[in-house]
C-alpha cells in the first residue's frame, strides 16, 4: 500500500511558488532522504501536483508543514491509499 497526496494550485498560488520552492524542494529532498517520499511532481496543466509516499503520517506529516501549504500556493491537499500493481 502506498499513499498519494494531491495537491491542487490555489487561484493566485502560482504567484506565490517561485519564492516558496527553495522551501519546498529542499522539504521533499529530505522526505526523500528518509525514504518515505517515492515521486513527487507538479501536473503540466500547473492545476496541482501528485506526491507518492510509503505511509500516511509520512503523507500528512509532509502536507501540514509544506512551505507550498502554508504559504498559499496550495489550496486543497488530500491523501488516497494506493494500491501499486505493477512494481514488484
Amino acid at each position: 500500500m502506498k499513499y498519494a497526496l494531491i495537491y491542487e494550485t490555489a487561484p493566485d498560488g502560482m504567484s506565490r511558488a517561485a519564492e516558496n520552492f527553495p522551501a519546498h524542494r529542499a522539504r521533499y529532498e529530505a522526505f526523500h532522504e528518509r525514504g518515505t517520499l517515492l515521486m513527487v511532481g507538479p501536473f503540466t496543466d500547473r492545476s496541482g501536483a501528485l506526491s507518492v509516499f510509503t505511509t500516511r503520517e509520512a503523507a500528512e506529516e509532509f502536507a501540514r508543514e509544506d512551505p507550498f501549504v502554508v504559504n498559499g500556493v496550495i489550496g486543497k491537499w488530500e491523501i488516497h491509499e494506493w494500491n501499486e500493481v505493477l512494481a514488484p
